[in-house]
């Protein structure tokens, strides 16, 4: 774990606890209940593979028994498999962090505040989180026996049950066609990792080379993660500059660890994850309403709770946090491959995935026109 002279800098583990002692349990539902629950998404995971991938024409490579396994957690469950993803994935920003702090104020902040404190604020994040995920590819984390992968050294599915039941009461909808819904569009998302053997790779590579070029004041980022705890707890809301009298907002965790050479980096970070979430829209749309009676409701009431959030404190954690960030990338992503395939077909559109040169640039998900363009000349 990585320390500051000798005082960690994030406690992973009281993450874990804090997290897991804070996160609500979720709706109340009976024993049998429960089980049923776990039973049908599993059921229904399975039955997403034939219809996302004969709607994509994306065949996994090898034999079935290699692809990732589909896990159905509960909430602590997700944070165990985030963390430990986490935990693998900031390791060389942290290091780089222990480097500043001979250097800097910042690093003696965070070495004064120490990895307990910073522990449990990431863990009060996460349990805010954990309670809004419905269903993720978690593909960072090491395999381990409580945490299975692919056998390539990572990847699983994880569907979140109580979130998927709190939703699906909440919107008043089908249950059984709700998850299924909810299936196919986390299916897409496998197939995707699973049909194209270097995705994962890259990703990684990429965050890896993000998070390398980091150029940041440790105690800039420790107060706007103390920013967003605060707002989670209510006891402040995130501030905006328009409030110190800049008239811009202060913007996302992520917005500060930015230099000339992360700017590029995340832009092609943006660029291919607004393909994924947008291709997995385009799917969920495309097979739903073949095998989801009811699809045309969900997806009405969905997109609305998607756009409003839960009120004025939710949308400002969110965008603190960088997730309106993700909810435009729904949209944009979607947007290029409806026009893609309008234009190319499915089997055009699946040029995509041939190598890290054929992924879309930031701009030609706006633009569409300017992909099709370059994979015809």
């Amino acid at each position: 774990m990585t320390s500051l002279g000798g005082v960690e800098m994030v406690d992973w583990n009281l993450a874990v606890t804090t997290a897991t002692r804070l996160v609500r349990p979720g709706p109340e539902v009976t024993r049998e209940d429960a089980r049923a629950v776990v039973s049908e998404l599993r059921r229904h995971a399975k039955a997403s593979e034939e219809h996302v991938r004969g709607f994509t024409r994306m065949q996994p490579e090898g034999p079935a028994e290699s692809d990732t396994p589909v896990l159905v957690v509960d909430r602590p469950g997700w944070v165990r498999a985030n963390v430990a993803g986490f935990r693998e994935l900031l390791s060389p920003l942290l290091a780089k962090m222990q480097e500043r702090r001979t250097s800097g104020p910042g690093g003696a902040v965070l070495g004064a505040v120490g990895g307990k404190v910073t522990g449990v604020e990431v863990g009060m994040l996460l349990s805010f989180l954990a309670s809004r995920v419905l269903g993720q590819y978690e593909t960072f984390a090491p395999v381990t026996r409580d945490l299975p992968g692919g056998p390539d050294g990572g990847g699983r599915l994880l569907l979140v049950a109580p979130n998927i039941v709190h939703v699906e009461r909440e919107l008043e909808v089908a249950p059984h066609d709700f998850r299924l819904w909810v299936c196919l569009h986390e299916e897409t998302h496998r197939t995707q990792f699973a049909a194209v053997p270097w995705l994962r790779d890259h990703i990684q590579g990429e965050i890896q080379a993000f998070l390398g070029e980091a150029d940041m004041d440790p105690s800039a980022l420790l107060e706007r993660l103390r920013e967003a705890v605060q707002s989670l707890t209510g006891s402040r809301t995130p501030a905006t500059d328009e409030e110190d009298g800049a008239g811009t907002d202060r913007g996302s965790i992520v917005e500060l660890v930015q230099t000339p050479a992360q700017r590029e980096i995340l832009g092609r970070l943006t660029a291919v994850m607004s393909l994924l979430e947008g291709h997995a829209d385009y799917v969920m749309d495309g097979v739903g309403p073949e095998v989801v009676p009811t699809v045309a409701e969900i997806r009405e009431k969905f997109q609305k709770r998607r756009a409003t959030g839960a009120g004025r404190l939710d949308q400002a954690l969110r965008k603190l946090l960088g997730l309106d960030a993700k909810l435009r990338q729904y949209r944009e992503g979607e947007r290029f491959v409806r026009a893609v395939v309008e234009d190319l077909g499915m089997d055009g559109f699946n040029r995509v995935w041939t190598s890290p040169n054929t992924l879309p640039t930031k701009a030609e998900i706006g633009k569409p026109a300017d992909w099709i363009a370059r994979m015809r000349s």
